[in-house]
């Protein structure tokens, strides 16, 4: 009944951070998904740009995709690595279980969970370097006389005719 006791208090540390990074893995996808679903829209506004023979529009469009598609290949970067850690974490599980009758499987369960926490710590800085850049498209975009519309807004009344 021991070994029953000890195992289960070996399977606490990894289980805290299987929902951890669960966390931080459903973070991460609705991160890529909103890069994803902004790039598509920056894609058809490009063709539709082209199409209508606005070139300076299009070229806007072609930098800030350059941009997204960087962000974004940070954020697969995240999402791959931390995927790689809920799976180490979970194999660390599994390893203290076989522990109980192997010891070399302790051993291989301290090396596994080891790698998945620093698998945790480089998705981490993934998504600290994403976070960093996340606005640099929205003010590259604000700077970009390409995507200013240059006419009167709807509803503004000209000066003259107050």
């Amino acid at each position: 009944m021991n070994e029953i006791s000890r195992l289960f208090q070996a399977f606490l540390a990894p289980a805290i951070f299987v929902s951890a990074t669960s966390l931080l893995i459903l973070s991460i996808n609705v991160r890529l998904m909103g890069i994803v679903s902004r790039l598509r829209q920056f894609v058809h506004a490009k063709h539709d740009a082209a199409r209508n023979d606005r070139m300076q529009e299009a070229e806007a469009y072609t930098a800030q995709i350059a941009s997204i598609e960087k962000r974004a290949e940070i954020i697969r970067r995240c999402f791959l690595v931390a995927l790689i850690s809920l799976a180490a974490t979970i194999s660390s599980c599994l390893l203290l279980g076989l522990g109980l009758y192997f010891k070399d499987a302790e051993l291989a369960a301290a090396i596994v969970f080891v790698i998945a926490l620093i698998c945790l710590l480089l998705a981490s800085l993934y998504y600290i370097r994403e976070v960093m850049v996340a606005l640099s498209s929205v003010r590259d975009e604000a700077r970009d006389l390409g995507f200013m519309d240059l006419g009167v807004t709807p509803g503004a009344r000209p000066r003259d005719t107050l």
